[in-house]
């Protein structure tokens, strides 16, 4: 993977957009696939829209989202101490004592800390138990009062836990908000691979919002382009660290290469054009059954209208829904790649789901 890309998925990882407040986000996407869309336009929902190919009569819809999970400030004690509220699933024994970062009046960052009674003067029962309610926890900015706290921090104000890029060995990355800033990357890089290669179909990449509090960006999204088949690409579990559960993940390695989901959610014949794709282009697949489908954008889009033909392409991930997520440079790559070949196996005149 070149640099440039990889800074702008360092970019995307960097920036504060909890499900809700996703426009810093979008504009670093913006910025980088305007060279490489036909068009590029951004929804009421701030669904940000990267089309190629727009005239022909078949659209393909790629997706991924764009938010991530979040805090938003609740309560503000006499002392300034704020308590929050989460945005999507927050794991709330990994909050305390980390660093976080809320998008502050006028846009201002303002930084603070999550703090916790100190171990010393917990009682047995409080250190075994660990938080229970995200009420057991504070956020301490410095402030002296909830005048100046209110002031720099309104009631509903945005944050995040503030966490940085950490490239690994072996090609592999840590960060937050791989969940699904990765995703996005692997779609907006696959339009990339498109651009100037001759497509029998409409290609709508959308970077959706709101997906950790219910799939709705990706809802009003699919409603607005009304595609004939659509690919959502999101990450899954991988199952190949110590906290690991391959039997009910499936077997998915970090470095193993895409996942493509298989199960009643995704339609075969287009499955079908993704397995052909991958042994024309020697990308190796990884397989994971899924008996439903209703936690990625792919039911969204599936529901949408009439009903779509989706496929789901996932990217292996370590530590979902914390700061330290982990992903392979390399299986980012080869999603990417996959799926612009898949795309460019679509004929003029696809035939999706079943047939009698």
């Amino acid at each position: 993977m070149k640099q440039k890309q990889i800074d702008f998925l360092r970019s995307l990882c960097e920036s504060i957009t909890p499900s809700g407040w996703e426009t810093p986000g979008q504009r670093i996407v913006a910025d980088y696939v305007g060279k490489y869309a036909d068009s590029v336009s951004m929804d009421c929902h701030g669904n940000l829209h990267a089309v190629v190919n727009p005239d022909a009569p078949v659209r393909i819809m790629l997706d991924a989202h764009c938010d991530e999970i979040g805090l938003m400030t609740q309560y503000v004690d006499e002392n300034g101490f704020i308590f929050v509220q989460p945005v999507g699933g927050i794991n709330l024994q990994l909050l305390q004592g980390e660093r976080v970062i809320f998008q502050g009046a006028d846009g201002k960052p303002v930084r603070g800390v999550i703090g916790r009674k100190a171990i010393h003067l917990m009682t047995t029962k409080e250190r075994e138990e660990g938080v229970k309610e995200i009420s057991d926890l504070w956020v301490d900015i410095g402030s002296n009062s909830a005048k100046e706290t209110l002031a720099a921090l309104p009631l509903g104000s945005p944050g995040i836990v503030e966490s940085g890029w950490r490239e690994l060995m072996n090609g592999r990355v840590s960060a937050r908000a791989f969940d699904d800033r990765a995703g996005v990357f692997v779609v907006i890089d696959a339009l990339r691979r498109l651009k100037g290669r001759k497509l029998n179909v409409a290609v709508h990449a959308v970077s959706a919002t709101q997906e950790e509090v219910g799939l709705l960006g990706a809802t009003t999204a699919a409603f607005g382009v009304d595609p004939h088949a659509g690919i959502a690409v999101d990450v899954t579990f991988a199952s190949d660290d110590p906290g690991g559960m391959p039997k009910k993940t499936g077997t998915v390695k970090l470095g193993g290469g895409p996942v493509v989901g298989v199960g009643p959610t995704y339609d075969h014949k287009l499955n079908e054009i993704v397995f052909s794709a991958a042994k024309k282009s020697k990308t190796d697949v990884q397989i994971q059954p899924r008996n439903r489908g209703n936690g990625t954008d792919a039911f969204a889009i599936r529901h949408t209208r009439s009903g779509v033909p989706v496929a789901q392409i996932s990217i292996p991930l370590r530590y979902m829904h914390s700061a330290v997520e982990v992903v392979s440079l390399d299986d980012l790559d080869r999603c990417a790649q996959l799926i612009a070949e898949t795309v460019a196996s679509i004929p003029a005149s696809p035939a999706f789901g079943p047939r009698l």
